[in-house]
């Protein structure tokens, strides 16, 4: 071996003995004492937490010292932390005991609520409390084998058998929903603006209901009468639904068959509706007296076992001629020139015309549509006024009621009604 070799391996174990003997000296802080980097904070916690002398201490999660000594007190532990010189950790900060990781590895953390001043310096004390500690193994291992052995086994039997049920052959449906899933999250992540959109409204509608709350009870109560008499309804609603078929289909081909008449059988209706539309106030008073005279005026027949009625025109009342031209102005028939038409129109009053469109009542809706002549028959007094009898006497109609009271002897009242009027 050369002298250039031997020099060049003694300068190597040199310098790696140097090098380990600086790490080590770091790590367990003999170069922070003898500089005097860094500062020493104190720590007191009800207890351990599982850390030890040389865990870490960190700043949310950033390495920022480690604990380098550990004492026991009446009232838990103490510990002495070293903390690095540029470091600026508020004195109102929190700290936890985490895990570093599955095998136990417990680190100090601190967690301020914000940043500003003042920050810890030599001798600073930070005081923790039991939310400050995780939970101890042993006491949850004790708290789950309490709350397994409380748990029915029957009743666990059952769950786990019933489960057994639910997800048997179910493996593509869940597989299809993982897969649904993953696909609706990145479908909101790809839309994040309209996801926070949304579920703003969905809070803005789930206050309403909430405000709605009443109501939507009311409502569920009403659908569970509503969907009882449906229930109990249930064979008639078969029948319908069961016969609504065939009806549609028979009730489209009378339409089909009725196709070219339909049309305008509908038009003559509409021109005979707007006839009853403009006499609508005189079918009224025809449909109320009616009835009136045709009970007034029956005549018993017993030869075939029926009763009848004869309605005959009164002739003795004359042709109203007051507002037409006499018969010496009238137009030779064969004069076919155009000519002013004469506003022909019967002038007379009762009894004269009494079915004419003059005495038509007001039409209801239009109370400036004035009334010709007043004397139609009123419903609450069964009177016409201005119409009289030929003795003089009020025309009145009266309802006859129910004769079926009288059983047999109903044909008697013809007689003995007008008397009794």
């Amino acid at each position: 071996m050369s002298r250039g070799v031997r020099i060049r391996l003694m300068a190597f174990v040199v310098l790696s003995a140097v090098g380990i003997t600086y790490i080590t000296a770091s790590y367990l802080g003999f170069i922070d004492r003898v500089t005097g980097s860094g500062h020493t904070v104190t720590a007191t916690l009800p207890g351990s937490g599982g850390l030890f002398e040389g865990s870490e201490v960190t700043y949310r999660g950033v390495k920022i010292g480690k604990v380098t000594k550990m004492t026991p007190t009446t009232d838990g532990i103490e510990l002495e932390l070293a903390i690095e010189e540029e470091t600026e950790l508020p004195t109102d900060s929190k700290m936890y005991v985490h895990n570093l990781s599955a095998v136990g590895e417990q680190y100090l953390d601190f967690q301020p609520e914000d940043e500003e001043a003042p920050y810890a310096e030599d001798g600073t004390v930070f005081h923790g409390d039991e939310s400050s500690l995780p939970v101890d193994e042993a006491d949850l291992l004790v708290d789950l084998d309490d709350f397994v052995g409380s748990v029915d086994k029957q009743s666990l039997r059952v769950v786990v058998e019933e489960l057994g049920l639910l997800f048997g052959d179910t493996g593509r449906d869940l597989q299809a929903l993982l897969d649904n899933g993953s696909l609706f999250v990145e479908e909101a992540t790809a839309h994040t603006d309209e996801t926070i959109t949304l579920l703003r409204n969905g809070l803005t509608v789930l206050r309403t209901q909430q405000g709605q709350k009443e109501n939507i009870r009311s409502f569920a109560r009403d659908l569970a009468t509503l969907t009882a008499a449906l229930r109990g309804s249930d064979k008639d609603l078969r029948k319908v639904l069961s016969s609504t078929p065939g009806a549609a289909r028979e009730l489209q081909k009378l339409l089909e068959d009725l196709e070219p008449t339909l049309p305008a059988l509908f038009s003559d209706l509409v021109t005979v509706d707007q006839v009853v539309l403009a006499n609508l106030d005189g079918l009224e008073q025809l449909l109320v007296t009616y009835p009136t005279l045709m009970a007034g005026g029956p005549t018993g027949s017993t030869r075939d076992g029926w009763g009848h009625i004869n309605v005959q025109m009164d002739y003795s009342v004359p042709p109203c001629t007051d507002g037409y031209l006499p018969p010496s102005r009238w137009r030779s028939p064969h004069d076919l020139t155009d000519t002013q038409y004469f506003p022909a129109q019967c002038n007379s009053g009762p009894p004269y015309v009494m079915r004419g469109p003059k005495y038509v009542p007001a039409r209801r809706g239009n109370a400036s549509t004035p009334r010709v002549y007043s004397g139609v028959y009123d419903p609450v007094t069964g009177t016409v006024p201005g119409v009289r009898d030929g003795e003089g006497r009020q025309v009145q109609f009266r309802q006859t009621g129910n004769m079926s009271v009288l059983g047999g002897d109903a044909w008697k009242w013809l007689l003995v009604g007008p008397v009794a009027r």
